[in-house]
């Protein structure tokens, strides 16, 4: 993993954004977000594609002088609610 994926990462646990395994969640976010990445599609609703989070993962990627990718599930992109 490139160094500053990697820091970004660690940056995202420190703060209490993702939680503090090194794949997953932390990683997406992180290449999506150095890539300026518009969206990024995920059904994980609890650290992702959660209103109750966005303003914290602003804030972080912010601080780290990085864009943030709008956070939507696949229901979310197509307009359509299950």
């Amino acid at each position: 993993m490139p160094g500053a994926i990697h820091k970004i990462i660690r940056a995202y646990q420190r703060h209490k954004v993702m939680p503090q395994s090194p794949t997953g969640d932390a990683l997406h976010l992180a290449l999506a977000s150095v890539h300026g990445c518009d969206f990024l599609l995920t059904w994980n609703c609890v650290h992702l594609a959660n209103p109750n989070k966005i303003d914290h993962i602003r804030h972080v990627n912010e601080r780290l002088g990085l864009p943030v990718p709008i956070l939507l599930t696949p229901v979310d992109l197509l307009g359509t609610r299950i």
